[in-house]
């Protein structure tokens, strides 16, 4: 099957009866992220948020270069982590450039260009999934600092 399609290849799991197993995303080194996401995961430990992901995108999206995916407990949380962050980048000189879906706070979308911040109540983080959905990006390592707070509302099967 080697010219086949990933979709392809993916609907057809075996090959000649050997399985075909995927590598796990591999994680990228914390340092090459730009000043402005650590901002963004220093305002969102500051306000509590809950399993923090960073998502390199690079290799695969033409569009951002990162996610940053966090959640909070109930709509006030969601709501204080998106302005806390607003308001760190804006204090900056580096204003989020759009912000949708905070009036119902289920998932507040911030687009800062180069990353994009998806801040999550706990079934909306559940029902959307972007981990997997984005699964084929690496995920950054992260310090203690930023993925210590909370623990992964994902149960793996």
């Amino acid at each position: 099957m080697p010219n086949s399609t990933i979709k392809e290849q993916s609907l057809s799991p075996t090959t000649s009866g050997n399985l075909q197993i995927k590598p796990t995303p591999q994680e990228s080194a914390p340092a090459e992220l730009d000043e402005r996401i650590w901002m963004a995961l220093a305002a969102v430990t500051e306000k509590k948020a809950i399993d923090t992901v960073v998502l390199d995108l690079r290799e695969i999206a033409s569009f951002t270069d990162y996610f940053v995916i966090v959640s909070g407990t109930n709509e006030r949380q969601v709501q204080a982590i998106s302005d806390e962050v607003v308001d760190t980048l804006k204090k900056a000189g580096e204003p989020v450039l759009r912000v949708e879906g905070y009036k119902t706070a289920e998932w507040i979308l911030l687009d800062c260009g180069d990353f994009v911040v998806h801040i999550f109540g706990d079934k909306a983080r559940k029902f959307y999934d972007l981990e997997r959905l984005w699964r084929e990006s690496k995920r950054v390592e992260l310090p203690p600092e930023f993925a210590a707070v909370g623990s992964s509302l994902r149960s793996e099967s």
